[in-house]
């Protein structure tokens, strides 16, 4: 007893230990990769899918990692040792005992080839409810703003009963499986008694070998349940194996080519060279763009919503690779360096600004963790930040809540701002920043951007005039095609586009004071 209770121990603490670490390995595998992969691919998977198949399929995995695959070694030891016993000691009585085995198996092999797809669709409609539910949360604002939960309820009751279908089709297939394979087993065992019985009244067989031979058939009735479970087991977890080896099999688009160099310091010559993107091939969002901004250009782009400036911006730190043409960064083509070399040369303000739930310090320094109090304060500053943060209590120690939820969109933009600053980059790339900012607070940044840009390469998305006027080169983007490039006054004389564009916002403007 003594000696059960040590190997029992160390069976239940060695076990999952073993499966923790396989669930620990496997959640960071699934994690780097979904950093990894491009931007192409997040755009196509739902949110709700990764955070299911990085959560409750792991833990499906861990299960059968631990305590299954023992249960499946022990069952499968004791089931043929059993069988080698019952054969030496009769083997006519042990062949009637075994007669319903084949039948015990096809049962199972039927069970499980019923069971996978309906685990499998179990999983996906999970992980459609599980979207569903983070949507909702995310935007709970619009959600109440429209009056729409009792909708969005009905909604997330129909998904849920979904769920709730699969898994009792799934709760009926095991609840006739079960009793019949536990019918046949007893079904053995009666037919041993009566053969038995006969042979031992006959004298073939005498008593005590035939409650000997029982009691190891009894034995055979437990892995059989047991391999009931570990089957079930089997089946949901191949399920969770498929769904996350889909994740690391697969292919980023855009990645380091073999033998991909570093990309040095750079001055920040960044060139266009006839370049044509789509993110679906037979939809194309650019073509044949071509422009070189010089070191230290200020260059704008301006269009229409939709025409395919914030995809030129992508573009240039390779979150997605061009269609035709090439980019190249000082003369050095962006395919044939490492991401990192080339990212880390690059700051960037997304047109919708994303901070952490955590410190206002800790979102600014998140490209440079080991920045100074003093730097983080430099960058906010220069960002217009640093008064509204130092209005906190807690100053820089500020939780900004989930998404930055507790602060303004301005507020947002213009950590996201310093963010960007302190990377210190040779290119700068703002993607409207200052679009959800009033106009003195825009001024302000304009302000202590025109320091901050000089003698690196900047690219400025706005939709104002009054924002890019003043850049070193404008781009005006139409339907995914360069239709002019130049400065302010020089496109007012030559771009149709671009003066009733300018012309449009200047009349806006006039009726505002007007207004005002």
């Amino acid at each position: 007893t003594v000696v059960t209770g040590v190997l029992r121990f160390g069976e239940s603490y060695l076990t999952e230990s073993v499966s923790q670490d396989v669930a620990f390995d496997m959640r960071n595998e699934v994690y780097a990769k979904l950093q990894s992969l491009s931007f192409s691919y997040h755009d196509r998977a739902q949110t709700g899918q990764l955070l299911a198949r990085a959560t409750s399929d792991v833990e499906r995995l861990r299960r059968l990692t631990g305590r299954g695959l023992l249960r499946l070694v022990d069952s499968g030891v004791l089931l043929i040792g059993t069988t080698i016993l019952l054969l030496r000691m009769n083997v006519p009585l042990a062949l009637a005992s075994l007669a319903v085995m084949p039948v015990i198996f096809f049962i199972m092999r039927w069970y499980r080839s019923q069971q996978h797809p309906r685990f499998r669709d179990r999983q996906n409609k999970m992980a459609i409810m599980t979207s569903r539910l983070e949507q909702n949360l995310y935007g709970m604002d619009v959600v109440r703003g429209f009056a729409q939960e009792e909708a969005e309820v009905g909604r997330f009751r129909r998904e849920n009963q979904k769920v709730y279908d699969v898994s009792q089709s799934i709760v009926r297939l095991g609840s006739f499986t079960n009793p019949a394979v536990v019918l046949l087993a007893s079904a053995g065992a009666v037919l041993v008694l009566w053969l038995g019985g006969r042979l031992v009244i006959n004298g073939v067989l005498t008593l005590g070998e035939l409650v000997a031979f029982n009691s190891y058939l009894v034995q055979l009735v437990g892995p059989m349940r047991r391999m009931g479970f570990i089957v079930t087991m089997i089946g949901e977890s191949q399920a969770s194996a498929e769904r996350v080896f889909e994740i690391l099999d697969t292919h980023s688009e855009v990645q380091d080519k073999p033998g991909a160099a570093t990309l040095g310091d750079i001055e920040g010559r960044v060139e266009f060279d006839n370049v044509s993107f789509g993110y679906l091939q037979a939809r194309p969002v650019l073509q044949d763009v071509s422009f070189v901004a010089e070191p230290g250009q200020v260059v704008a782009l301006l269009g229409p919503t939709g025409s395919g400036k914030t995809t030129i911006t992508n573009l240039i730190p390779r979150f997605y690779d061009v269609t035709e043409g090439a980019i190249r960064m000082d003369g050095v083509d962006i395919r044939d360096v490492t991401l990192d070399s080339l990212r880390s040369q690059i700051g960037i303000v997304m047109q919708e600004t994303l901070l952490f739930g955590s410190t206002v310090r800790e979102n600014i320094a998140f490209g440079q963790p080991e920045a100074t109090q003093e730097e983080i304060e430099a960058a906010a500053k220069a960002a217009a930040a640093h008064d509204f943060i130092m209005g906190f209590p807690r100053g820089y120690d500020t939780d900004v809540g989930e998404r930055g939820v507790t602060l303004s969109g301005g507020q947002r933009q213009r950590i996201a701002i310093a963010r960007a600053l302190l990377l210190d980059p040779r290119i700068l790339i703002l993607d409207d920043a200052t679009s959800s900012v009033d106009t003195e607070t825009e001024l302000q940044i304009q302000a202590a951007l025109s320091e901050l840009v000089a003698g690196r390469t900047t690219f400025i998305i706005a939709q104002r005039v009054s924002t890019v006027r003043n850049a070193d080169l404008i781009l005006v983007i139409d339907r995914g095609k360069l239709v002019a490039t130049g400065s302010h006054r020089a496109l007012i004389r030559e771009s149709g586009i671009y003066a009733d564009i300018y012309h449009r916002q200047l009349r806006q403007d006039v009726a505002e004071t007007e207004v005002i």
